[in-house]
C-alpha cells in the first residue's frame, strides 16, 4: 500500500487528487471543532459520558463532532439513511427502477432525490437533537430563535458534509462519503490508545490483555484483507467463428465473483439502520427509566447481545441485497450468449443465469457471514475484558480496512490507466 502511494505521488495528476482529498478531509476535521452558537459543550461531554455505548459510538463515527457540538455533530448518517431509502424505493417503484436503468442521466436524477431526502432527514434529526440538548440542559437560552439557529446549523453542516463527500468522489481519490466516515473513526485512534495506556497502568495482567487485543486486531485486519481480495472464478469459453477471412473467438477466460463484492457498504447500511431508531429514542427520552431504560440497555446498546445479533443479520441481508443490485447475473448470461460465450458443461441462456446465481449465492453467504462474524467478535472481547469503552470495534475495523483497500485499488487502477500505452507502440 505504501509503495502504491509513493508511485502515485510521482504522477502530477494523481498527486493533485491526493492533495485535494487530504485537504477536504482536513476541512472535515476542522469543522468538527467549530462549535454551534448557543450550546454548552461541557454539559454535552457529561451527557456523552452518561449516554452509554450508543452515544459513544455516534461520537466515535463523527470523530468527536457530537461531543464538541460542532457543525458536523450529526455526521453523514442522514445521507446514508437517504441512500438506503432511495435504493429500496428504486426496487419497489417501477418509475424509479426505469430511471436507474437510463444510464448517467437517470443516476443524476436519483442522486438529486437522495440529496433532497438527506436534507429532510437531517432536519428531522436536528430537531430531535435540539430537543434532547434542551432537555439535558446543554442550551444556554432555550427559545425559538436559538432553536431555529441550532436546527438550521446542524442541517447545514450535514448538507455541507454531503457536498464535501461528492467533491472528494468527483475530484479526489476514493468514495467521498466512505472516506469521511473513515477519517472520523481513525481520528479517535489516538484517544483509544491513550485510554488503553491509562487502563493498563502498572498492572502486568492488563498489559498482557492489551497485547492480546493488539494481536487480535492484526489478525482481524489480515482476515478482512484476505476475504476482500478472494474471488471465485467461473470459467468461460468462447466459440470460434469465421467472419470473412478472419477467425474470432476460441479463447478461454473467466468471470470473477468476489467474495466481498459489496465491500464496506453493507456494514455502513446496517450500522445506520441500527443507529436510527436508537438515536430517535435517545433524543425523545434522553434519560430513560423503567421499561425504556431496559430497552435502551438490552436492545439499542451496541454492547448488548441483541444489538450484535440484529446488526449481524442486517449485514448479511444487505450483503445479499447490494451484491444482487450491482451484479446482474441475468444480464451477464445474456451478454455471454450474444457474444458466443458459454460456461463449459452449462447450456447458454437461463441455465447459465441459474448457475451464476447459485455460485453467487454460495459466495455471498460466506462473505456476509464473515463480515457479520468480524462485527460480533469485538463485542465478545468487550464482554470478557475490561476494555468496554473502546468504540473502535468490529464495524469500525471493517469500515477502515474496506475503505483503505478500495482507495488503494482506485489509485492502482488510475496508475495503470496512465501507464498503459495501448496501440501507441
Amino acid at each position: 500500500m505504501f509503495q502504491t502511494l509513493v508511485n502515485a505521488w510521482k504522477i502530477m495528476d494523481l498527486r493533485r487528487k491526493i492533495l485535494f482529498t487530504v485537504g477536504m478531509l482536513l476541512v472535515f476535521r476542522v469543522g468538527s471543532f467549530i462549535p454551534v452558537p448557543g450550546l454548552n459543550h461541557e454539559v454535552m461531554q457529561k451527557i456523552i459520558g452518561e449516554g452509554g455505548d450508543l452515544v459513544g459510538l455516534l461520537d466515535s463515527i463523527g470523530g468527536g463532532a457530537l461531543s464538541n457540538l460542532s457543525l458536523f455533530a450529526m455526521s453523514i448518517t442522514p445521507y446514508i439513511n437517504a441512500s438506503i431509502i432511495m435504493q429500496l424505493l428504486t426496487i419497489a417503484i417501477p418509475s424509479l427502477e426505469k430511471l436507474a436503468k437510463e444510464g448517467e442521466e437517470g443516476r443524476k436524477i436519483i442522486a438529486q432525490y437522495t440529496r433532497y431526502g438527506t436534507v429532510v432527514l437531517a432536519l428531522i434529526q436536528a430537531i430531535g437533537l435540539y430537543a434532547s440538548l434542551a432537555y439535558g440542559g446543554a442550551v444556554y437560552d432555550p427559545n425559538w430563535l436559538t432553536a431555529v439557529t441550532v436546527v438550521l446549523t446542524f442541517t447545514a453542516g450535514t448538507a455541507f458534509l454531503m457536498w464535501l463527500g461528492e467533491q472528494i468522489t468527483e475530484f479526489g481519490i476514493g468514495n467521498g462519503i466512505s472516506l469521511l466516515i473513515f477519517a472520523g473513526i481513525v481520528s479517535r485512534v489516538p484517544s483509544a490508545i491513550f485510554y488503553l495506556y491509562q487502563k493498563a497502568g502498572t498492572d502486568i495482567l492488563m498489559w498482557l490483555l492489551v497485547i492480546l487485543l493488539i494481536v487480535f486486531m492484526f489478525v482481524a485486519i489480515a482476515s478482512v484483507v484476505w476475504v476482500q481480495l478472494a474471488e471465485r472464478r467461473i470459467p468461460v469459453q468462447y466459440a470460434k467463428r469465421v467472419v470473412g477471412r478472419k477467425m474470432y473467438g476460441g479463447q478461454s477466460t473467466h468471470i470473477p465473483i468476489k467474495v466481498a463484492m459489496a465491500g464496506v457498504i453493507p456494514i455502513i447500511f446496517a450500522m445506520s439502520i441500527m443507529m436510527f431508531p436508537a438515536t430517535i429514542m435517545r433524543f425523545a427520552n434522553p434519560r430513560p427509566t423503567g421499561a425504556w431504560l431496559w430497552i435502551s440497555n438490552n436492545i439499542f446498546s451496541p454492547s448488548s447481545a441483541v444489538y450484535a445479533l440484529f446488526n449481524a443479520i442486517l449485514i448479511v441481508g444487505f450483503t445479499f441485497f447490494y451484491t444482487f443490485v450491482i451484479f446482474n447475473h441475468v444480464e451477464i448470461a445474456n451478454t455471454l450468449k450474444k457474444n458466443g460465450g458459454f460456461i463449459p458443461g452449462i447450456r447458454s441462456g437461463k441455465p447459465t443465469a441459474d448457475y451464476i446465481k447459485n455460485v453467487l449465492n454460495r459466495v455471498t453467504i460466506f462473505g456476509g457471514l464473515f463480515l457479520a462474524l468480524i462485527s460480533i467478535l469485538p463485542y465478545l472481547i468487550q464482554w470478557i475484558t475490561p476494555f468496554g469503552n473502546i468504540y473502535f470495534g468490529g464495524t469500525a475495523l471493517l469500515i477502515v480496512v474496506g475503505v483503505a483497500m478500495d482507495t488503494v485499488k482506485q489509485l492502482e487502477s488510475q496508475m495503470l490507466m496512465r501507464h498503459y500505452k495501448g496501440f501507441l507502440e
